[in-house]
This record gives C-alpha cells, structure tokens and sequence, in this order.
C-alpha cells in the first residue's frame, strides 16, 4: 500500500514542476515584452536575483500543486489501485486546470501593466462598478483581445506536452526494508518529509514562516531597478496582495484608531475636540488673507482625461502633443507647476477627492448612497456657493455613469449636465463619452448663453482614453505635421500614433475651448489639470533612458491663467496636488476673513509635501505611498536611480490620517454629511 503511495508521490513532485517553470517564463515573456534590458548581459547578477527570487516566492502558491496533488490523488490511491492507474490523468487534469489559472493571471497582468506600468494593485477594486462594456471595448480594440484569447489553444497545448513530459520521467524504487518494523518507520519518516517538504516549498525554501518572501526583502540589486522589481512578483502573488488589502479596509477601524491617526493632523487648537464638530474636516478651518484678483464671473476647472504632466517635459520636445497647453503655458499671465499629483491613480478617486475636498480613500464615494443625499461643508462647490457663484458640472459623457449624476448634486453642483444630453443624438462618441471637440464646443455654446450670472464651472473631458479609436486624420491630425522629427519606428506604429494622436487631439480640443471662453469671458479664472498621468510616450523611443520614472507614472500637469497673475501668484511652489487647488481658488477670489475648510495648504502659500492615499512629493523626491522606494524630483533623460528610505515610509502618519478622516466620514454619514 505505501509503496503505491511513495510512487504516486514522486508523481506528484514531477507534476509541481511544471508551476514554477512556468512561472519562470512568463516573467521572461513579461521583461521581453516590457522590459527595456532583453538581455542579462552587464547585469547578471540583477536578473539572476530575480528569477531565483521570484522563483521561491511564487512557490508560495504553486506548493499547492504539489500538496493537492498528494491529498486528492497519492492518499486516496495508495488505498484504491484501480483510482492509483488512473492517477497521471487526473494529476494532468488538474495540473491544466492550474496552468489555466496562471496563464490568465498572466494575460491579466501583461493587460494591467499595459494601462497603469505597474503590477496588479488596488486599482482592480476600482473596476467592480466601472463601465464594464468600456472594459470589453477596449480589450478587443487596444488589447487585442480576439488574438489573446486564441492564445489559449496553443498555450494549454504546449503546456499539456510539458507536463506529460515531466510526469514520464524516471521514478525510484520503493526502499524495502529487511523488518516490518523497520518498513514502518521508513514509511513514517517517508510521510513526515512529505509534508515537511510542502511547507519548505510553501515558505521559499525555509520552514519559518517569518522569513518568507515578500516585496520588503527583495534583493537591493533587484529592487534599485523598479521594473525588475515588478518582474520578480508573479501574477497570483500580486493578486493575493491586493486582494489582502480591500478598498473597505477603512470602514473596519475603531474610532478610537481613527482617533488617534486624525489627531496627529488637525490643527494645534482642535486636537482632543474636533469630534464635537459635525465632521472631522471641519477641524482644518482656514480663513482667506484677502481676494487677489478681481473676482471673476466665471472659474473654470477644467480636466483632461489623462492630461499628464509627462508630454509637457522638455525632454520630449519632439512630441507636440501639447502644443496648444505649451502656448498657453509660456503666456505672461499663466501660473505653472510641472510637479503635480492627482487625488487618484484613476478617474473617479481623483474626481471624488476634487468635488468632495476629502480623498475617496479606495471607498469609492461616489457609489455610496449615502453619499448621494448630502455632502460636506469642505466639498469645492458648496464653498463656491457661498462665494456667490452658480455651480455646473459639465461631463463629456453620461452622468449615470458612476452615479455622478446623483453625487454631483449631493456634493453641491447646481446642476450636472452630461454630454449624452446636450449635445446631438447622432453626434459621435467612444463608450466613454463624446467626442471632445464636439462635447466642448456644445458646453461653449451653452455658457455663453449664461452671461454675467457667476458660475463655477467644473469640466471634465472623456476623449483621450483607450481604445483610442477616434478617426485622427478626419480631426486634422498628421504625424509628419505635428512632429516630423520623432523616430521613424514611433511613426509607422499605428498602437502608439493612436494613443499619441488621441492626446493631441484632446490638448487642442481643450486649448481651443480656453481661448473661446477667454473671448466670451475675458476676466474668467482658470484652473487646468488631468484626472491622472498617463504615458503617452515611451522614453526608450527617444531618451538614453529606457524607463519610466515615477514623477512620470505619476504627475499630472496643472496651469492656472487670469490676467492679474504670473508665476509668483504660486509663491515659488514647485510641487503641488489636486487637493491644493481648492484652497487656491478660494484665496484668490474670497473677501478677507472667509471662512472655509481644506486640510490642504493653498498654491499661494509655500508647500514643502504633498501625500495622498496613493504616492508622496516633497521638493526634492517622489514616491509610491507604503513603500520605502523614492526617486528624486526631476525630468531628466538619464537613468533615474530608485533609492530606499532606511527609516520607513515617508509621510506614512500623514497619509494615515488623511484616510482616516474618509474613513471616519463614512462611517457616520448620519452625523458629518449636511442634506438638501
């Protein structure tokens, strides 16, 4: 009987290796296709680490296969012959039903990395209530989607021959022993290794569970590299990292935890007492120095989709994708930062943070009921209501898309007016909204019919968004016109002049839309931005640097133009966030004394960092929120060196705090959220 065992257990261990062979090649095909270095020679010593590294981490899950293996098929047949000769057959089912799983966490990856230069995080939570038809869209349009799925035959077909390989090599003889005794403590000692084993395997080649691998131990000549670092993480350990970090993590703290985080940021004088306020953001009262400008009939706040700081850079001079931004940004009156982040990696945590004035703190908001009967005293428009102004948001596509036609209003807009709705029925349009110049045009025609009535004006525009299937030669777009002078390869790739052209069209859409409202309302503010960064350009196409910087990853851009500023309104800035810019309207605009809420400092004000729940800046450097990894500040065609902070995470504490006033907002909606 054991004999059966101890054969169908080195059956086992031929199937395991299978798992991380494959792994191993998919993280091949990863740097191949990613990767800027194809090749180890020079660095050997860097991607040696990282496959053995990521060949013992990812045995984190494919130890199972070896354990699965043993419990459903070796035991069981150690007692049942006739389900032992069928044994190879049911450990090939389930070896393909694994490789499946792998080969589609992977595919996922090649597609996350694809839309966000990073692995696998918590930006999945944010597709549960997202426009999943927008999803299909542009995986078959961009992605490719028809071909990857035809990938799987060939796949599963190789990796079918693979594993019977493996399963057909030679096995050892059962070890007989002269005494029955004796036979049972050789089969004892058999099992005990057995098990042992999958734990040495399941822990990365040790039998302590703390020194396991994870992301903070891997090797410095790894980790000083950011995408070699990705690389080393196979695809279902950074699934099984996000999916240990859900979105609703803040919703199970104590209030006393809470407390104690919120604390440490309010206001010397509120510490101890702003639980008596309605909301925890009213504990960062400010009052307005005095308006510094005229005020204005008409703010805008205009946002790009994807309008990243990354094509203004002079590196990428050759790429006129922004010229239109460029203009406007060497006027006299335009105040700039090239140094800016989102209140979100994706659209929606960056819109919510911008209306609401708190960051969404992966809660998604906006999707929050809650949340749509009432909103907050910080939020942007209900401050500019008391300011005296109308409040309008103007989307480029449908409103109901993440119920912003219900969080809209809540958070205090007057009205939410969808580009679906205003603009003509057949005009035309991605999954995501109209097309810019149309959209925008139409909202042109619909402000000028507004007049002299103050309005705050928040434009959000949908257009520079994959699948980026926008007929560019019909909107006057020619690569040998716009910019003759990039590589030949960047201008017979149809993928990247889809993506580059798409941009361009946006920047001129938007421009345009400036320079029209500036002749309709020649005193008017405004305020310019994307929802995120976006990387429109590849650096190895053009710079010495192969890579993408994290300023690039992250940055987007922001430009601010009136007539009575320059750019010494910014107070010599050089960094900013999203959450600056609310503060910054108001102290602007606002009469001396008026009161309002943001526990951000405003643009006009000397700032030395910003944090948000997703990455830090300070003046010199850059980097990745819970992570200790940084980059200095600056647009450099160079190599950029990753450093690692030996004390910890930079402005961990702060971005604690921050969370947990969202976090502490949404579980007393009741209490914090005034109603209509």
């Amino acid at each position: 009987m054991f004999s059966l065992f101890f054969a169908g257990l080195q059956q086992d261990l031929k199937l395991f290796l299978f798992a991380p062979i494959l792994s191993a090649v998919f993280r091949l095909i990863f740097i191949e296709v990613y990767g800027t270095e194809k090749r180890p020679q020079g660095d050997f010593q860097k991607w040696k680490e990282c496959f053995r590294y990521g060949f013992w981490w990812g045995l984190d899950w494919h130890a199972y296969v070896f354990l699965v293996s043993m419990v459903l098929v070796s035991l069981p047949g150690a007692f049942l012959p006739a389900y032992f000769a069928v044994g190879d057959t049911v450990r090939l089912v389930g070896g393909m039903v694994y490789a499946f799983v792998l080969y589609t966490a992977f595919v996922g990856r090649m597609v996350f990395y694809h839309h966000f230069h990073d692995n696998f995080n918590e930006t999945l939570w944010l597709g549960r209530k997202a426009e999943k038809h927008n999803f299909v869209d542009i995986f078959f349009h961009e992605d490719h989607g028809v071909l990857v799925l035809l990938s799987y035959v060939p796949v599963l077909a190789a990796v079918y021959a693979f594993i019977s390989a493996c399963l057909a090599l030679p096995s050892v003889a059962y070890p007989e022993v002269a005494t029955g005794a004796a036979q049972w403590a050789v089969n004892a000692v058999v099992f005990v290794l057995a098990v042992l084993l999958f734990y040495w395997l399941r822990f990365g080649g040790t039998l302590a569970h703390r020194d396991k691998p994870e992301w903070d131990e891997i090797p410095a000549v790894v980790k000083k590299d950011v995408f070699f670092a990705r690389a080393t993480v196979d695809d279902l350990v950074a699934l099984e990292m996000v999916w240990k970090h859900p979105l609703a993590g803040l919703l199970s703290h104590t209030d006393e935890q809470d407390a104690a985080a919120i604390d440490r940021i309010v206001p010397e004088a509120m510490k101890g007492r702003w639980q008596t306020l309605p909301s925890p953001a009213d504990a960062f009262v400010r009052h307005a120095k005095g308006a510094r400008i005229t005020k204005p009939r008409h703010v805008f706040l205009i946002v790009g989709e994807s309008y990243a700081q990354m094509p203004f850079d002079d590196i990428y001079a050759d790429y006129h994708i922004v010229d239109g931004g460029k203009a406007l940004r060497a006027e006299p009156h335009t105040a700039v930062l090239n140094n800016f982040l989102p209140a979100g990696m994706v659209s929606r945590p960056a819109i919510v943070g911008l209306m609401s004035g708190i960051f969404d703190g992966r809660l998604e908001l906006n999707e929050r009921e809650d949340f749509w009967r009432g909103g907050l005293d910080v939020s942007l428009p209900r401050t500019m209501k008391r300011l005296g102004y109308q409040t309008i948001y103007w989307y480029g596509g449908n409103p109901t898309y993440g119920n912003f036609d219900k969080y809209g209003p809540a958070v205090g807009f007057d009205e939410v007016r969808g580009a679906t709705e205003f603009c003509p029925s057949d005009a035309p349009r991605t999954w995501v909204g109209v097309y810019d110049h149309i959209f925008l045009e139409h909202a042109a025609e619909l402000m000028e019919q507004i007049g002299d009535t103050p309005t705050f004006h928040f434009v959000y525009t949908t257009s520079n968004h994959g699948p980026y299937q926008i007929p560019l030669a019909e909107n006057g777009y020619d690569v040998e016109q716009v910019m003759p002078d990039i590589p030949e390869a960047v201008k017979r790739s149809k993928k990247k002049q889809d993506m580059l052209g798409t941009f361009w069209y946006s920047d001129q859409a938007i421009t345009n839309f400036i320079r029209r409202m500036r002749m309709a309302y020649p005193d008017s503010l405004f305020l310019v931005t994307g929802d995120h960064s976006h990387i429109a350009i590849h650096p190895g196409d053009t710079l010495t640097r192969q890579d993408i910087t994290l300023r690039e990853q992250f940055c987007t851009s922001f430009m601010m133009l009136h007539p009575e500023i320059d750019q010494s309104i910014l107070a010599g800035n050089t960094i900013g966030s999203h959450m600056n810019l609310a503060p910054t309207i108001y102290e602007l605009i606002a009469p001396a004394g008026f009161e309002y809420y943001s526990y951000f400092q405003p643009l006009t004000e000397h700032v030395d960092h910003v944090v948000t729940p997703y990455h830090w800046m300070d003046e010199s450097a850059i980097g990745p929120s819970g992570d200790r990894r940084y980059q200095l500040l600056n647009a450099t065609a160079e190599p950029v060196e990753t450093h690692e902070d030996a004390d910890g995470v930079r402005y961990a504490a702060e971005r604690e705090a921050l969370e947990a006033v969202t976090g502490w907002i949404a579980r007393h909606p009741e209490t914090c959220l005034w109603k209509w």
